[in-house]
This record gives structure tokens, C-alpha cells and sequence, in this order.
């Protein structure tokens, strides 16, 4: 079984699934003890949030480029980036080091046309619904994707940082979610990407009407599929 590097802590809640889900897999595959090869190295949120927020996303980049390349020296042989969001700065990342980097975009796309499906909503940070790191990855798939309108965006994008990312779960959230998710049926998706990892601590496939694609799982089954080949 490869050594996989996690890069995580944004936040420490979502990337304590990434590991969860990482061991309950290869038991599943490998049966009795087994469990993962993991490295995780998980950075301060607050540090990595200030950066997002003054905009300083080269700043931001070279932090974690630093972290991946400790993870490498570490004898990681495969990296995988615990977030949608930091994603904008894959290239540096992947540019400070030689092992690969798992694409959670990519990952998630081939869901996506797994399922036949083209044209999809992406729930996430207002970073990764308006900037196009994420969506240009998505689209190169052959995918058509959908993001909320304005006051949509800022109800997601909120309840990520002020609540999910500090371990709050709220009903009152998760109606708003159903709700904004509701309205992208209504525009034409057909599926419904969770592009925040946090995202899955909130809701699921019962809180839509079309397939949710969730972003954390779907990335953590690759890596494991990986480590194991």
C-alpha cells in the first residue's frame, strides 16, 4: 500500500473525515486490521483564512507547498490537498514537488460523467462558486456548471466558515442548504457537486432531489484506489 500524504487542517473538521473515511475503506478492501498508510500534515486554519481573506493567495501558496514538500521528504508517494477551495494553488504545490497530486476536481468530474450527467450545481466557498479555478477544471471534463445567485452564495459560503468549519450543525442550515439547492434543480442541474469537504457534515443525498456528488468521499475513495493498486 502507498504512503499518502494529506495536506489538511482547512479545516480540521472535514479533514478528520478525509481520515475516517481513508481507514474505513481500506478495511472494507483489505478486510481484518488493515488500515491506511497516511502522513497528514494539518496546517493553522486561521493563518491559512487570513491569507484567503487579504487576498495574499500566493502567500497561501508557498505555505502549503512548504507542507506538501514535508509531506514528500516524509516518503508520501501520493498527495492529496484536503480542501476544494486551496485548490487555486494546486500549481504551486504540485511545482515544489515530484509526487503526484490527486485533482479533487478531477476526481469529482469523473464521477460526475460516470453518472451521465453534464450540466451540475456546485455548492462551496464563495472563493471556489465565484473564481474560476475549480469551475474551469470542472468544465474541462465537458461539464456545465451552475452556482447560486448572490444571496445564495453568501448564506453557503457563510455557513461554511461560521459554522461547519467550528464543528456547528445546524437544522436551521440544512434547510437553507435544501433550499438553495431546491433553486438549482429548478435552473436546470442535474446533480448537485458538495465542493466544500466541510459540506458533508450537513447534507446528503436525502436532501436532494437529484444525485449529490460529495467532494471529500469521492476524493478519499481515489486515493485509497490508488495507495492499493
Amino acid at each position: 500500500m502507498k504512503l499518502v500524504g494529506l495536506l489538511g487542517g482547512m479545516s480540521w473538521e472535514s479533514s478528520a473525515e478525509y481520515y475516517r473515511l481513508a481507514n474505513e475503506l481500506v478495511r472494507e478492501r483489505a478486510g481484518g486490521l488493515a488500515s491506511a498508510r497516511l502522513l497528514l500534515h494539518s496546517v493553522d486554519f486561521a493563518e491559512v483564512e487570513r491569507l484567503q481573506a487579504e487576498d495574499r493567495w500566493d502567500e497561501a501558496g508557498a505555505l502549503l507547498a512548504e507542507a506538501a514538500t514535508g509531506l514528500e521528504a516524509g516518503g508520501a508517494q501520493l498527495l492529496v490537498l484536503c480542501t476544494n477551495t486551496m485548490h487555486k494553488v494546486a500549481p504551486a504545490i504540485e511545482a515544489a514537488v515530484s509526487i503526484p497530486l490527486l485533482h479533487i476536481g478531477d476526481v469529482t468530474a469523473a464521477a460526475v460523467r460516470a453518472a451521465g450527467l453534464e450540466r451540475v450545481g456546485l455548492l462551496a466557498t464563495g472563493y471556489t462558486m465565484e473564481q474560476g479555478f475549480l469551475r474551469e477544471r470542472l468544465a474541462g471534463h465537458g461539464l456545465t456548471v451552475l452556482v447560486p445567485d448572490a444571496a445564495d452564495r453568501a448564506v453557503v459560503h457563510r455557513v461554511i466558515y461560521d459554522e461547519l468549519c467550528q464543528g456547528i450543525v445546524s437544522d436551521d442550515s440544512r434547510r437553507a442548504y435544501r433550499e438553495v439547492i431546491g433553486r438549482l434543480v429548478a435552473a436546470g442541474a442535474e446533480g448537485i457537486i458538495l465542493g466544500c469537504t466541510e459540506i458533508e457534515l450537513l447534507v446528503d443525498q436525502t436532501d436532494s432531489a437529484v444525485p449529490v456528488f460529495p467532494t471529500t468521499r469521492l476524493h478519499v475513495e481515489a486515493a485509497i484506489t490508488a495507495a492499493l493498486e
